[in-house]
Formats: C-alpha cells, sequence, structure tokens
C-alpha cells in the first residue's frame, strides 16, 4: 500500500464513522414509521429509458441506474411503505459531487403525494441533526438553517426571478437546463434548504402532471445551496401516459445515442396496481457529506472511480 492511500483512507475514518452512524439512524427513522426495508436487484435486463442518465451495461444487462421501477412493482403487489438503501451506477457522472457508482436512499409511501415526502424528507434530516446534536448545518462556509419548513419556490417563479422567463408557458428544454446550472441553482437561498416545485411537463419523466395545471408536474428537488440532495414525485400510476414517455424517451435516445432501448413491459404492466403514491431518491454520500461538512465524495467514500 502506498504512503499516500493509507493517508487518505485514514482520514476518512472519522466520516465513515459517522456514515454508519446515519445509516443506523435512518434506519430507525423509518422502521419506527412502519416502513419495510427492501432489497431489490443490482443487474437488471431492462431500466427506464432517460435521454440524460448512461447506463453501465453487463453482459447485455444493466447495472441499475435506480431501484424505482422493481420498488414500484413490489406496491403493485400491495406494499404501501417502502425503503431501500440501493447502489447505482451511471456513466459520465464523476466530479466533487458525484462517482458513477454511488449510493440512493429511495422510498415510496402509498396514497401520498410529493408534498408529504417533502415533509418526510423535512422530518428525516431534522431527526438525523438532533440524533448528532446539530441545531444548524454547515457546509463549507454555507451555513443552513435547518428548521421547518424549509424554503419553497416554484419553477415558474425561480426562472423568472433568475433567468428573466417562464418554463412553464415557454418550453425550451435545452435552454431550461442551461439555466437551471447556470441562473437558478446558483441564485438559491445560501443559509436554508430551498425545495423547488412543479417543473414543467415536460421535465417529468415519471411524475404526475398537476391535476389542476397541466403545464406542470407534481415534481420537486431540494438544494442546500448548489447542492442537490433529494428528487421528489407524485408517481404516474398511469400506463399509457407513461408508456407514451418511454417511448418518446427510447426515440430520443437512439436519435441521440444510437442506443436501442428496451420498453420496461414488466413496470408497464404492474402500473394499473400501483395506488397513488408519492416517492424520493436522495443522494446518500451527499447527505453524509452535508452532515459531516465534507467538500467532495471522495471525502465521505472510501473508494471512487479516481482511486479503485
Amino acid at each position: 500500500m502506498m504512503d499516500d492511500e493509507r493517508r487518505h483512507l485514514l482520514q476518512l475514518e472519522s466520516n465513515l464513522k459517522k456514515r454508519v452512524l446515519i445509516y443506523k439512524l435512518i434506519r430507525r427513522f423509518f422502521e419506527d414509521r412502519g416502513f419495510l426495508e427492501v432489497e431489490t436487484p443490482v443487474r437488471v435486463p431492462v431500466i427506464a429509458p432517460e435521454p440524460y442518465i448512461v447506463p453501465f451495461e453487463s453482459d447485455g444487462w444493466f447495472l441499475s441506474t435506480s431501484p424505482e421501477l422493481h420498488m414500484k412493482r413490489m406496491l403493485a403487489a400491495g406494499y404501501k411503505k417502502l425503503f431501500q438503501f440501493s447502489r447505482c451506477f451511471r456513466k459520465g457522472e464523476q466530479g466533487r459531487l458525484h462517482n458513477p457508482e454511488f449510493t440512493m436512499l429511495e422510498w415510496y409511501y402509498a396514497n401520498a403525494g410529493y408534498l408529504v415526502i417533502i415533509q418526510q424528507i423535512e422530518d428525516l434530516v431534522a431527526y438525523l441533526a438532533g440524533a448528532m446534536e446539530f441545531r444548524r448545518i454547515k457546509h463549507g462556509k454555507l451555513d443552513f438553517d435547518i428548521s421547518t419548513p424549509w424554503s419553497r419556490m416554484t419553477v415558474r417563479d425561480a426562472y423568472i426571478k433568475f433567468a428573466g422567463w417562464d418554463p412553464t408557458t415557454k418550453p425550451d428544454p435545452l435552454r431550461f437546463d442551461i439555466d437551471m446550472a447556470g441562473k437558478v441553482i446558483p441564485g438559491l437561498s445560501k443559509d436554508h434548504p430551498t425545495v423547488l416545485l412543479d417543473y414543467p411537463s415536460y421535465a417529468a419523466a415519471l411524475a404526475r402532471i398537476k391535476p389542476d395545471n397541466p403545464a406542470v408536474a407534481e415534481r420537486a428537488e431540494i438544494f442546500f445551496g448548489e447542492l442537490e440532495l433529494a428528487n421528489v414525485y407524485s408517481e404516474l400510476v398511469d400506463a399509457d401516459v407513461q408508456k407514451k414517455r418511454f417511448v418518446e424517451a427510447i426515440g430520443q435516445i437512439e436519435k441521440e445515442q444510437g442506443k436501442k432501448m428496451q420498453m420496461p413491459d414488466k413496470f408497464i404492466e404492474a402500473l394499473p396496481f400501483i395506488p397513488e403514491c408519492g416517492g424520493v431518491a436522495l443522494g446518500i454520500d451527499r447527505l453524509v457529506m452535508l452532515l459531516c461538512n465534507a467538500a467532495s465524495i471522495d471525502e465521505v467514500i472510501t473508494f471512487t472511480a479516481d482511486n479503485a
């Protein structure tokens, strides 16, 4: 073992101990609320076709990009409250906040929507902070007041304020993505977590369209400054609408990447049996970064793609 690697691994010890504690506390939080911890496959025959997520192939199958489809099939079978720590894999995601292999915390709650899930995220972070004796979360130069409810802002209002246009009345997916990274996220609060609500309908791969406003979907993302922590949906359970979205995504992937993706037929077949529900994908590595005041993901993961 090289001296540099030995020093690096020893420097991680404090954060790794906190990571173990965070896992224990999260399990206690969900078990106390009647959720069942589950495990779904890491290597899968088909994934949700999403143009901006590039999977790793594995002997004709894929390494899972998310446990979502399998967990929703469990909801269709009759489960009501599920959570999972899942290893996920995505190409091209590497940097201070990314690693191609990472850990996702996902949970799904039947007969609830995205607003309930947002409140659960607030409760979870408050629970973790209390157990770890934090009143605020410090991250680098930022100091977040995590008292609830957190700040809420619609995507429409955020774009009007920070980018000068309304993405819900002027659909422009490319401009939307550019301005999200370059104008909107940098403008978010530096002292309170921010919940961005109601994304444009064209930015809602698996989210339900808002019944009283078809221009937007019941999707939200949660940010601590410029760090995105979680992606929340009221889940789409209409099989016809979901299949139409997947057909469009498969066409876009083939056009832009030259790859043919399969329709996730078992998931589509299960959709009519899934109750109205809410769900979230929360980045565990980023959550640990926040609670450890770590500047980079390699401070909370033992081996990243750079040193594996």
